[in-house]
């Protein structure tokens, strides 16, 4: 990616990307930031949006976010990545900001060639993650591992590194993780409905809210909505975008005014068919 493209995928915070391999050249190192005033690099309120911020815990560039405390991180493929994705339209609706990193083709155990897997895109900086602290963490994903015959063990376990991941990374900020799209088990929901089955209990497992989507187009009737094998089409994804937002609010998940926040919890291309 270029250093023009790098910029455009920090500046268009709720676009296509939101995850880019940044360019040096236009970081905010510490010297830099002591120099035109700023009282470090670790302070971006006073950074301008759209720029990129050296992290010296990590010695990572991060993306400078306004209004991060009311900003979701997600983290996600093809379901999340279109601007209308419908785990975007569910969250935004629910009250937050959008700041995407992942993409069409990867997962939990899955690459798309371009971008490693979720665990391995993190530590090895293919995405540009947000500075600051976010107001929620989502994990979406596992229908690639499904398509590609991921094992339950390396699911699991890369779900396991990717959490810890996290939680070092964001140590103030809640983690909720969101299934795979599937018809159900009774009617053939297969592969992608026992990955979101696993990824439940790895949720259950670290006490994280899950919001299950493993029957979601047979129990909603959404079968006629499909634009290809696993894809939604518009009215779909919209469809889907509401049935989010009131299971979010379910949970507690929704944003809520500051004052009215629960304690934390400790705890950045194209769609290709026929890939989450």
């Amino acid at each position: 990616m270029s250093g023009a493209a790098a910029v455009m995928a920090v500046s268009s915070l709720i676009g296509l990307s939101g995850c880019a391999t940044p360019a040096r050249s236009s970081a905010v190192s510490p010297v830099q930031a002591a120099a035109s005033g700023q009282p470090g690099a670790g302070v971006v309120n006073q950074a301008s949006a759209g720029s990129r911020i050296l992290n010296p815990a990590n010695g990572r560039l991060e993306a400078v976010v306004p209004d991060i405390s009311r900003t979701v991180l997600l983290i996600g493929d093809s379901q999340s990545e279109p601007s209308d994705g419908w785990p975007r339209q569910g969250l935004e609706a629910a009250g937050y900001k959008v700041y995407y990193c992942g993409r069409g083709g990867t997962g939990f155990v899955s690459a798309n060639g371009k971008t490693g897997n979720y665990i391995d895109a993190l530590l090895r900086g293919d995405w540009l993650l947000p500075s600051g602290t976010p107001a929620l963490i989502v994990v979406q994903g596992g229908g690639n591992d499904a398509a590609g015959g991921a094992s339950d063990i390396r699911i699991t376990g890369n779900a396991e590194r990717l959490l810890a991941a996290l939680k070092a990374r964001y140590p103030g900020t809640r983690i909720a993780m969101i299934g795979t799209l599937a018809r159900g088990e009774a009617n053939g929901g297969g592969r992608r409905t026992e990955v979101d089955a696993l990824l439940g209990s790895v949720a259950a497992a670290h006490n994280l809210p899950f919001v299950s989507v493993g029957d979601w187009l047979t129990r909603y009737g959404l079968e006629k909505d499909l634009a290809d094998a696993v894809h939604m089409n518009p009215s779909g994804r919209r469809v889907l975008g509401t049935l989010l937002e009131r299971r979010l609010r379910d949970l507690g998940l929704e944003r809520k005014p500051a004052s009215d926040q629960p304690p934390a919890l400790a705890t950045g291309g194209g769609t290709d068919s026929f890939q989450d």
